[in-house]
């Protein structure tokens, strides 16, 4: 009978232990990813390390932003070489009540094909540990199949620690204290990979003001000084400009370079979601600024993606006088003619132009006895004005699919119109669109199609009957830009023409990825 009495009372003492194991494992994690570069992107000892992180803090000095600050860019190389641009984003984060930091990073040692949200419980640094949100965490990888819980990206592996996390939490631990961590990193680099990373990080902190997503990234790598700073400032005109998706194309070619070019990507994704509207730069330098070495440098650059009462971004108004459109037409002609007839590229003599030597996109469009014969472009800023223009006119002459090759027995009967492009951003609202003054591109996973403005001037459409052959430009159905899953961009362009000059004056600039027939 006694014996059956304590049954209970064992069972309940057992119930005491397991719970307190569970406690014990709550308040101290067993899975925390250890300093894999304290020592060497880094001081290992505290003290030491503080009072680094504390006195380039007090160099820094950014203007003060009073609006919202939903993302932000810092760089993550070594502090010595980094930090005098890092401390610029950390400085402005001082006194913002941020309780979770999500950091996108990307992989440099590892390959993977997804999104890799840390699988364990906190990351560790000299100043102590930071503990992962993972409720967070777990709804963020049931947002999307190309998101997954992995230690990959994370755990130090024989080819190195991935550093690109880490470097950041000592910053983030200084000026904030206490918070909760999300660390991705982005092994898939895509538009894809960085669209649905936005998105659903949009949805799940939405209307949540304690909560800022970090990119980690720095820009491009080993060039010289001068060098350097022109690849750069392409990088970084792109992200004031807010045309992320040019960035993404050019990243994804190597047009333009940031080893965290996706996670920035996904970061103006996700802010601009959120309502911000606005990516203020507020440093840029390169190692070459602290060593003193300009031979071969590395771009830093400190950003706040900023949510402000002004409109959008940075408005750039584009123009071209009659001298220069004249020498983009006669260089468009000569360029299909010499093509055709000596069957390689005509290699124009360099532009003295300014305007023409500027990056932008720009289609040119043929066409015989008013009829089109050819139309293909560069929807990104890849090269300087006037190379975009001798490139397209030779494909629109020779490569467009939808007609045979332009023969010499024709040129003479060739008329020749430019569009030059405006950035690309992203329609937040389809009565935004200006028919006559907007150009439009779709696109939803490999589905992707442009129409420019001329054309539905051209054949008398509205609105809608201009989203649908968009759609239909892009091999979808009509009605395919209700779909959530598709992000619609508009761009403007001036317009000019060997018959009849025109121009559709840009309300803001555009760059965007390889050529496409309009």
């Amino acid at each position: 009978m006694n014996r059956m009495r304590s049954v209970p009372y064992l069972i309940a003492a057992l119930l005491i232990v397991v719970l307190a194991i569970i406690a014990l494992n709550a308040t101290n994690p067993q899975n925390v990813r250890q300093p894999g570069v304290a020592g060497g992107f880094y001081p290992a000892d505290p003290k030491a390390l503080t009072a680094m992180i504390d006195d380039l803090l007090a160099h820094a000095s950014p203007p003060p932003i009073n609006d919202p600050i939903l993302a932000v860019v810092a760089p993550h190389a070594g502090y010595q070489f980094s930090g005098p641009v890092a401390a610029y984003t950390y400085a402005e984060l001082k006194g913002r009540g941020f309780s979770r930091i999500v950091v996108i990073a990307p992989s440099h040692y590892e390959a993977f094909d997804f999104t890799s949200v840390f699988d364990g419980d906190a990351y560790a640094t000299p100043l102590g540990t930071v503990p992962v949100d993972k409720a967070f965490a777990a709804q963020l990888v049931k947002m999307s199949p190309t998101i997954r819980f992995s230690s990959q990206g994370h755990t130090p592996t024989l080819q190195g620690a991935e550093h690109a996390v880490e470097v950041e939490l000592p910053w983030l631990q200084r000026v904030l204290g206490n918070f909760e961590l999300v660390p991705i990193v982005m092994g898939d680099q895509s538009y894809e990979s960085s669209r649905a990373l936005g998105v659903a990080l949009a949805k799940l902190i939405q209307g949540s003001s304690n909560t800022l997503i970090l990119a980690s990234s720095d820009l491009s790598h080993y060039h010289p000084y001068d060098d350097a700073v022109k690849i750069d400032h392409k990088t970084l005109n792109a992200l004031q400009e807010w045309d992320y998706f040019s960035m993404s194309q050019n990243f994804e070619m190597r047009v333009w370079e940031a080893c965290g070019g996706a996670p920035i990507v996904a970061a103006m994704i996700a802010a601009e979601r959120m309502g911000a509207n606005q990516a203020m730069l507020l440093k840029y330098a390169n190692s070459g600024d602290t060593t003193g070495d300009h031979s071969r440098v590395v771009g830093y650059s400190a950003v706040a993606l900023v949510k402000t009462q002004s409109q959008s971004a940075v408005e750039t108004p584009f123009s071209l006088g009659a001298r220069e459109k004249n020498e983009l037409l006669a260089l468009a002609r000569k360029s299909a003619e010499y093509a055709v007839k000596e069957k390689k590229a005509y290699e124009p003599a360099p532009s003295l132009s300014e305007s023409l030597n500027q990056e932008r996109g720009a289609f040119v469009t043929i066409k015989k006895s008013g009829e089109l014969r050819g139309c293909i472009g560069y929807t990104s800023a890849m090269k300087p004005l006037y190379m975009t223009v001798r490139d397209t006119a030779t494909l629109a002459a020779l490569r467009d699919s939808r007609f045979p090759p332009v023969s010499a027995s024709e040129l003479g009967q060739l008329e020749y119109e430019i569009s030059v492009l405006s950035p690309l951003r992203r329609v937040l609202d389809v009565r935004e669109i200006k028919v006559g003054q907007h150009g439009l591109l779709m696109k939803n996973g490999n589905y992707q199609g442009l129409l420019l403005p001329q054309v539905p001037v051209e054949e008398k459409w509205d609105r809608q009957t201009f989203l649908d052959e968009t759609c239909l430009k892009a091999g979808m159905h009509t009605g395919c830009w209700k779909d959530e899953n598709t992000d619609i961009f508009k761009f403007t362009a001036v317009v000019f023409g060997e018959t009849r000059p025109q121009a559709f004056m840009p309300e803001s600039p555009l760059p965007s990825g390889s050529r496409v027939r309009p």
